[in-house]
C-alpha cells in the first residue's frame, strides 16, 4: 500500500508518500487544477508496481469535498478527509517544538493515515443529487443567518432613532415585506408620520383586517417618541434604507433558493421517507438527507448516526467520577435541523409530545429534553432508511407503549 499525505493551500498541494514501513519515499508540490491531478497520478504510478490496486492508494487530506477530492476518488483512490484539530493534535505526538511547515503537515498526514486508518473516517461517495441538495440547502440556510444578522443591525438601528418604528413594525415582522416596504417610502419619523392610511393599507394588502391595523399604526407612528438631531435622523435613515434593500434582496433569493431545495430534493429517492419523519418538512427533510449523506453502508447502526448527528450524549469517567454531558463537537448545520425537527414534532405527534413531557417530569431542561427527542428521532430515522419503510408511529414507539403496559 502507499500512503499519501495531502496538505492543501488554495493554489498548491504538498504531498508525501510513504510506504508501510513509515519510509518517506518522495515530497512533492503539485498545482491546483488537472496539471496537478495529473502530476499527483504520475507520482503514485513511480512507487506503484503491478499488483497495486487504486483503492491501496491511500490518501489522508483535511477536507471532504471540493474538485480535487472529487477528481480523487474518481480515480479510484481511498481518501480519507479528517479534521484539522485531529490533524494537529497527531503533529503534536510527532514533536513537541511547536515547529510547522506545509511540507511537516505533509508527513504527520501520512503518518496519521499510516498509523491510525481504523480510526479516520473515509470520505463517503455520496450521490450527486445529495451533493446538489447539500449545495442549495447549505446556500439556503446562509442566506438565512444573513437575513438574522442584517434584521438585529436593523433593530439597532431604528431603536438609536426611530423608536415609534421598533413598536409599530415589531409585531408584523421586521423582515417582511409590509414592514421593508413602509421602511423604504418613510425611513425617519417626520415622514413616518406623514403616511396617510392609504399609503400604509396598500403596504398591508396581504393582511386581514388591514383598516384597524393601519389605523393603529399610523397611531403610533404620530405619537410623540424620543428621537435624534434632524443630521443624524438623516444619517441613520441612509443606513436604514441599505438595510432594507438588502432584507429584501434576501428575502427574494431565499424564495427562488427554497424552490431550488424542494426541486432537488424531490429527486432523491428517499425524500418521502424523510417527509414521512414527524416534524420534517421539505426545507428540513432536505438539510437532514444533505448532511447525513446516503452513501452506502455508511453509519453502521443507528448509534453510529446518533454520534455523527452529535445528539447522543458523551460520558467522562475518571476513578469515581462520572459525568454525561452533551456533545460540543458536531455539524452544526445538522445539530440545527435536528432542533429544529425536534421542536416541531413535539406539536404534531403525540407519542413525540409524550416523551418530552416525560423527560422535562424528571426535571431535564427544555434543551435538553429536546436534544434526547432528536436523538430518538435520529435512530428512528435510521431504521426507517434502512428498512426502506414510512414512519409509523406504532412501530416506532412500540417500546414506550410496552414499557407503559408493563
Amino acid at each position: 500500500m502507499l500512503y499519501i499525505g495531502d496538505d492543501w493551500a488554495e493554489d498548491h498541494h504538498d504531498v508525501e508518500v510513504q510506504d508501510e514501513h513509515g519510509r518517506v519515499l518522495r515530497r512533492e508540490r503539485l498545482p491546483e487544477g488537472m496539471a496537478g491531478i495529473r502530476g499527483f497520478g504520475e507520482l503514485v504510478g513511480r512507487f506503484a508496481d503491478d499488483d497495486t490496486e487504486f483503492s491501496d492508494v491511500l490518501v489522508c487530506i483535511e477536507t471532504d469535498r471540493g474538485p480535487w477530492v472529487q477528481a480523487l476518488l474518481a480515480a479510484g483512490y481511498t481518501v480519507f478527509g479528517v479534521d484539522p484539530k485531529q490533524a494537529a493534535r497527531h503533529r503534536e505526538i510527532l514533536g513537541n517544538s511547536g515547529a510547522k511547515s506545509d511540507k511537516g503537515d505533509a508527513h504527520a498526514l501520512a503518518d496519521m493515515l499510516r498509523t491510525r486508518r481504523h480510526q479516520l473516517r473515509e470520505v463517503a461517495a455520496d450521490s450527486e443529487v445529495v451533493e446538489a441538495v447539500k449545495v442549495v440547502t447549505r446556500a439556503h440556510q446562509t442566506l438565512i443567518w444573513e437575513r438574522t444578522r442584517h434584521l438585529l443591525r436593523l433593530r439597532v438601528a431604528l431603536r438609536d432613532y426611530f423608536p415609534a418604528a421598533l413598536e409599530a413594525y415589531t409585531p408584523l415582522g421586521l423582515t417582511s415585506t409590509p414592514v421593508l416596504t413602509l421602511l423604504a417610502k418613510a425611513p425617519t419619523p417626520d415622514m413616518a408620520a406623514a403616511l396617510t392610511l392609504r399609503q400604509i393599507t396598500a403596504a398591508l394588502k396581504s393582511r386581514r383586517d388591514i383598516e384597524t391595523k393601519a389605523a393603529a399604526l399610523q397611531q403610533v407612528l404620530r405619537a410623540e417618541h424620543l428621537g435624534q438631531p434632524a443630521p443624524v435622523t438623516t444619517a441613520y435613515a441612509a443606513t436604514v434604507r441599505s438595510l432594507v434593500a438588502i432584507l429584501t434582496t434576501l428575502n427574494s433569493e431565499i424564495a427562488n433558493l427554497e424552490k431550488d431545495v424542494s426541486a432537488h430534493f424531490g429527486e432523491h429517492p428517499d425524500a418521502e421517507i424523510l417527509l414521512s419523519q414527524p416534524g420534517l418538512g421539505v426545507v428540513l427533510g432536505a438539510r437532514v438527507l444533505a448532511e447525513f449523506g446516503d452513501a452506502p453502508g455508511r453509519y453502521t447502526s443507528a448509534k453510529a448516526r446518533k454520534n455523527y448527528a452529535g445528539t447522543s450524549p458523551i460520558t467522562r469517567q475518571s476513578g469515581k467520577t462520572r459525568v454525561v454531558s452533551a456533545r460540543h463537537i458536531h455539524n452544526d448545520r445538522l445539530v440545527d435541523a435536528l432542533h429544529m425537527q425536534a421542536s416541531c414534532a413535539l406539536l404534531h405527534d403525540e407519542q413525540v409530545r409524550a416523551y418530552y413531557d416525560q423527560l422535562r417530569a424528571r426535571d431535564v431542561s427544555h434543551n435538553a429534553a429536546l436534544r434526547q427527542v432528536g436523538n430518538r428521532l435520529v435512530g428512528i430515522l435510521h431504521g426507517c432508511l434502512k428498512t426502506h419503510t414510512h414512519y409509523d408511529q406504532a412501530t416506532a414507539w412500540s417500546h414506550r407503549q410496552h414499557t407503559l403496559a408493563a
